[in-house]
């Protein structure tokens, strides 16, 4: 069954090229971010490592870890990163998981069950594997998003999107397109009542719609 949100993610061991890890202990008690890739040493893929390496500093400043997984070996791995580190002028400090088994793929429902990686395989045999997981540190998935292998995933967005769940463990909704600053959505099940108690001033645009300055 596919994982669906607010599913406690899958706990596994696999070896990284930064040494072994065990998925959960690895979280801790970060917001974690899990992306995925078919093969290294594609194209799409190298530009959004990069973009990944260049957000190291976002990353840390909202307390999240992030994790590729590829399914090739930790070697390919090392050897793959100085492309990654190259074309964005960034090192790539983040662990890429060596899924050559399809474990990791599997165990989050991005291949079926009978997928195996044939000889002389492309990156088409395994295509599906283009998937954004974001992993809040109750190990419970907050969002998924999966991608084509031709469209490059947008990481503004992905950080967006972290931003708009990590404000929304406060207690509130984010409106389409909000970003960090803007106004947020009381939801409809706060009374009006609780809704002063909690928030103060609020602006009432329909019964069911409340806006509110967004919560330290």
């Amino acid at each position: 069954m596919a994982l669906r949100i607010n599913d406690v993610v899958p706990d596994f061991t696999a070896d990284t090229d930064q040494g072994e890890i065990s998925f959960h202990d690895w979280i801790g008690d970060s917001w974690a971010i899990l992306f995925s890739h078919p093969k290294d040493f594609t194209p799409v893929c190298t530009t959004e490592f990069s973009a990944v390496a260049q957000l190291a500093d976002e990353w840390a400043a909202r307390g999240t870890k992030v994790i590729g997984v590829s399914v090739d070996g930790v070697e390919d791995h090392k050897k793959w990163k100085e492309d990654i580190a190259s074309y964005g002028n960034a090192p790539a400090g983040f662990p890429i998981i060596a899924d050559a088994g399809l474990k990791v793929s599997k165990l989050f429902d991005m291949l079926p069950a009978e997928a195996y990686l044939p000889d002389g395989r492309t990156p088409a045999d395994s295509a599906t594997v283009r998937s954004v997981f974001i992993i809040g540190p109750d190990k419970q998935l907050k969002l998924s998003m999966t991608y084509p292998m031709t469209v490059g995933r947008n990481f503004a967005e992905i950080l967006r999107a972290l931003d708009g769940l990590q404000m929304s463990s406060k207690g509130v909704a984010t409106p389409a397109n909000w970003m960090p600053g803007e106004d947020v959505i009381i939801p409809p099940t706060v009374s009006n009542e609780d809704a002063t108690a909690k928030f103060g001033e609020f602006e009432t645009v329909f019964p069911y719609l409340r806006k509110t300055k967004a919560p330290e």
